[in-house]
């Protein structure tokens, strides 16, 4: 750089502070998002780890660098990266470029507050406690509690801890020393957290009974009524059902009627993971898919999926309203959750949480259901289905293209529904193309959205498949999910 003038601190200068920041504004708005949601441009400008190495420089230094290099690393940054709202960004279950719900994350940053009291927090406690109180209402329940966490799985975990605690009550200051051996039950398509979160709170993966599935990926509860009796015989004591609402490959909509039967019968908690399906419960057609929600004990529901709230959005409903969050990880912190505050102690929720400083993230909910309303987003969901029946339809029709099973939400309302499209990409037979079968690689997974437009708030989304080179054979799953 021929300006090599370090950048010194800008405290006590706003107009360096505003002239700065509005640079790196400008550079996100022409980088991240004007071509980031351009189909034209590339998803990533892919390099391999070495190289991206130094393209970056990442080694940290004892001597500042000026504005306009630190300017340069800003666009460097983003132009390396991959754009997950890029209309051809389709790996993960979130994608897409909401801007009302950007702009609730830029002002979220911006603020940098906590989420654990009111006097640190005030907005953001209150609109938490509203938002949290219309997604349990779309659950079915009129009371209850909840918070937001740090991602679908820490959902879950905290679900299986409020689970053992509630049966459990010695277990938060004795440990493992309070329980004889659990049981918990889930399907063969859960996510993998289940596992990880029994890992994680001491009770081993063993504890973790795999119930069968169907060949749509649904849980059999014939099945769960076997293990759980299979548990008891080997002297094990069942406390937990985890049940899936939109399962990560199929997309599968576990039976939560017939599941909840079984808890009621055996006195278990029910935990829905309904992560990515969730927001279906806004669509007034579709969500007969999550029929018998109401009877779980707990709900975990990350918006920034299919709905694109953007990351992190991820709530955990409770039915509960013996204030059990509070009292299974609560500590008292005397320094913080004082009781002789100004206002309603109530409002001081840090104490529901494992966490101290916790994050704001109901602040891009609130604003994308503000702008769009809730029949805004419950077209987002309308038409989430009807592109994958529409893709389904195309996939029929094209050559070299195989699906590897109807797709279930396409069929009548009695019938197994998915929510997902699942397909095999042919081996290409042309010049260089191997010959033999191949071995299946990871699924690769997509995400259908309507094209951008100037009166559109969603972007479309494509796939690239690079690796295949038209001489592997891929299997894609292609979501209904709109952002």
């Amino acid at each position: 750089m021929a300006d090599s003038k370090p950048l010194r601190t800008l405290d006590g200068d706003p107009v360096a502070v505003e002239a700065l920041l509005r640079d790196v504004f400008g550079i996100v708005v022409d980088e991240a998002i004007r071509k980031g949601t351009n189909a034209s441009e590339k998803v990533c400008e892919w390099k391999e780890p070495e190289e991206l190495k130094q393209l970056l420089d990442l080694e940290l230094q004892s001597q500042g660098e000026s504005r306009e290099r630190i300017l340069e690393r800003c666009r460097a940054v983003i132009h390396y990266s991959v754009k997950t709202g890029h209309p051809r960004f389709f790996n993960q279950l979130f994608s897409g470029l909401d801007p009302h719900a950007l702009a609730g994350r830029i002002i979220t940053e911006s603020l940098n507050t906590s989420q654990y009291t009111y006097e640190i927090a005030p907005v953001f406690v209150l609109m938490e406690e509203e938002v949290l109180k219309k997604l349990r209402a779309l659950v079915g329940w009129n009371t209850g509690d909840g918070v937001f966490c740090p991602g679908g799985s820490i959902s879950n975990m905290y679900a299986i801890n409020l689970a053992r605690f509630q049966r459990y009550p010695d277990c938060k200051q004795r440990g493992l020393r309070a329980l004889p051996p659990l049981a918990l039950f889930t399907s063969k398509e859960c996510h993998y957290s289940i596992t990880k979160g029994a890992a994680f709170l001491g009770l081993g993966t063993d504890s973790v009974r795999v119930v069968k599935a169907d060949e749509r990926g649904k849980m059999i509860p014939e099945d769960l009524e076997r293990q759980i009796s299979l548990a008891e015989a080997e002297g094990s004591v069942p406390f937990l059902v985890s049940a899936t609402s939109g399962t990560t490959v199929l997309g599968a909509f576990d039976p939560l009627d017939a599941i909840a039967d079984v808890c009621q019968r055996h006195g278990l908690w029910l935990h829905v993971d309904a992560a990515w399906g969730g927001s279906v419960l806004l669509s007034r057609t579709h969500r007969h898919l999550l029929d018998g929600i109401q009877r779980a004990d707990s709900v975990a529901w990350n918006p920034h999926k299919l709905l694109a709230a953007g990351l992190q959005c991820s709530a955990l409903l409770l039915r509960d309203t013996s204030n059990l969050l509070k009292r299974c990880h609560g500590s008292q912190a005397s320094y913080l959750f004082q009781q002789d505050k100004f206002y309603n102690v109530a409002l001081d929720t840090g104490d529901k949480v494992v966490q101290c400083g916790r994050r704001v993230d109901c602040l891009k909910l609130w604003l994308m259901w503000k702008a769009q309303g809730g029949q805004g987003l419950e077209w987002r969901i309308d038409q989430a289905f009807a592109l994958t029946r529409y893709l389904v339809e195309e996939i029929k029709k094209r050559e070299g293209f195989e699906l590897v099973m109807e797709v279930g939400l396409l069929a009548p309302l009695n019938a197994s529904p998915t929510a997902h499209l699942a397909l095999y990409v042919k081996p290409h037979k042309g010049p260089g193309a191997k010959t033999g079968k191949q071995p299946l690689p990871s699924p690769t997974y997509a995400s259908l959205i309507p094209p951008l437009s100037p009166s559109s708030s969603t972007c479309a989304s494509g796939l690239c498949l690079p690796a295949c080179g038209g001489r592997r054979r891929a299997q894609i799953t292609a979501r209904g999910c709109l952002r």
